[in-house]
């Protein structure tokens, strides 16, 4: 069994994470030498994490995920569970109850919920496939989502959130939705967002947002309004990534990073790090990276043997893309900042561990591609 699963592993994809792996761990050395006493202690962590996600990788890759159907519902209760779970146990931190502490680690379920989510919906859909024409037949698929994303919204985590809309998106394309009614309800959703970002801009409209949320908005569309306040990382950060040119100031050598005038530069910000230690090049490296990935899971759900593993894939997929679009984004100001991590490369052990796992269900769905006899 062991020499069929070996020989129908994809290895590009393998070979795709483990460069990333190893981005991450170059990088983190430097964006985490000056952050304490301890110059190595995220980098040894983040090493840990990816051990643990290669432990948990490898046991999915030999379950077959066509298992994974039959308990649907109860990864979906488990998801709940979970995010639940973070009302009653979870830690404050900077305003926002994402974490449950266990021991000296910390623990996002909003993490490990996106993939939880992406198999159960999965399933949700393929026993849809063909009845999604009509907007009343996407309304089930709508409340399907609705409900953990509420309790991820309680947090407050909108990033997340928006990970999820841009989930549900994907695998409702996958699925065969009536495209005329997705792209209505994307195109409805931007004009509904634009009024309420007019409305309170012009005539001072409250939103449903936190009031950290909300400068966010504000500094995006105008960064210089508070250059030492809440302007003040989106500037630190083009700052870094434009002093970096096209080869970069060399690591341990970036003067925003090291001396740390860019807060969050070894999680959310790590891409400025990148900008300004390895300059144009290394950046274009990095995405180069991610391009090859995202190509490569899309084949992968081409080439699945049914819609169920399609679904998985491009669900991945779809987290994937929209995370690094998001991220990447945030850094160099053509987005609103986020929170969201950039995957396998920020340090986060929850993200580390998530990430890892999506990998091995992207390899179980490219081995099992065609009927294996063990």
């Amino acid at each position: 069994m062991d020499r069929k699963l070996i020989k129908n592993v994809d290895w590009m994809l393998v070979a795709l994470v483990v460069l990333l792996m190893i981005f991450s761990l170059i990088i983190l050395s430097s964006a985490s030498y000056n952050l304490g006493a301890d110059r190595w202690e995220f980098v040894r962590k983040q090493a840990l994490w990816m051990g643990i996600g290669l432990v948990a990788a490898l046991a999915i890759v030999f379950i077959s995920y066509q298992n994974a159907a039959r308990y649907a519902w109860h990864l979906y209760g488990l998801t709940l569970l979970l995010l639940f779970s973070v009302i009653l146990f979870g830690t404050d931190i900077n305003g926002s109850q994402r974490w449950i502490k266990l021991g000296s680690f910390q623990f996002q379920p909003s993490e490990l919920a996106k993939l939880l989510l992406i198999v159960a919906f999965a399933d949700f859909l393929s026993k849809r496939q063909g009845k999604l024409e009509r907007f009343v037949d996407l309304v089930p698929c709508f409340m399907f989502m609705a409900v953990p994303m509420s309790l991820i919204l309680i947090q407050p985590d909108l990033g997340t959130s928006l990970v999820l809309i841009a989930v549900m998106f994907g695998m409702l394309l996958v699925a065969g939705a009536n495209k005329k009614i997705l792209l209505s309800l994307v195109l409805g959703g931007a004009a509904v967002v634009s009024t309420a970002l007019i409305g309170y801009f012009y005539w001072g409209l409250s939103l449903p947002l936190q009031d950290y949320q909300i400068m966010r908005l504000v500094i995006f569309f105008n960064p210089d309004m508070d250059p030492a306040g809440f302007g003040y990382q989106i500037r630190q950060s083009l700052i870094a990534i434009g002093s970096g040119g096209l080869l970069g100031k060399g690591l341990y050598n970036g003067s925003q990073v090291q001396l740390n005038f860019l807060p969050e530069h070894h999680t959310d910000f790590i891409f400025a790090v990148v900008g300004e230690e390895l300059g144009f090049i290394g950046a274009a490296v990095l995405l180069l990276l991610f391009m090859l990935l995202i190509f490569r899971a899309i084949r992968i759900a081409l080439d699945a043997r049914d819609v169920f593993g399609s679904l998985i894939v491009m669900g991945i997929t779809s987290m994937l893309l929209f995370q690094v679009l998001v991220n990447v984004g945030m850094t160099i100001s053509v987005m609103p900042i986020t929170g969201l991590p950039l995957p396998f490369v920020s340090y986060g052990g929850t993200s580390m561990l998530t990430n890892m796992m999506a990998l091995g269900l992207l390899l179980n769905v490219h081995i099992r591609r065609q009927t294996i006899m063990f």
